[in-house]
């Protein structure tokens, strides 16, 4: 089921990362790092467990999961947080909660091109990735 995230996935556009990014209390000048860099982003899917790689030219991350298992996570702005990742209605939802605080990453895949949706209380950033040939 989580077969069609496996791949190579190039940001294209994002929308309101900074607000994201503001509301999970990151700083102001990783908030800039963080708008200007346009990663990359790696699954790979093996059984039920997920590897998510994404590189940039300013940080590599590498987060590797059981679906549907409660995992410690730190996160690419050091937030020390407690994940879990299913699938559901052919989604990819992973949920952060940390300090009495949650946010979701949703990601869903539509032939060449997966979408991640951040919300974060009221605030909602979109990411438009497309798949590398």
């Amino acid at each position: 089921m989580a077969d069609v995230f496996s791949g190579t996935w190039n940001l294209k556009e994002s929308v309101s990362f900074d607000e994201y990014m503001k509301e999970l209390g990151v700083g102001f000048a990783t908030r800039k790092i963080g708008n200007l860099t346009k990663p990359t982003t790696i699954i790979a899917v093996e059984g039920n467990t997920v590897t998510v790689k994404t590189q940039s030219a300013v940080k590599n991350t590498e987060l590797s999961f059981k679906l549907g298992e409660e995992f410690d996570e730190t996160t690419a702005d050091d937030r020390k947080v407690k994940s879990l990742v299913t699938v559901d209605d052919g989604k990819l939802v992973h949920v952060q909660k940390w300090d009495g605080k949650e946010t979701s990453l949703v990601r869903e895949v539509s032939g060449n091109k997966l979408t991640l949706t951040l919300t974060m209380g009221a605030v909602v950033s979109t990411r438009h990735y497309e798949k590398a040939e």
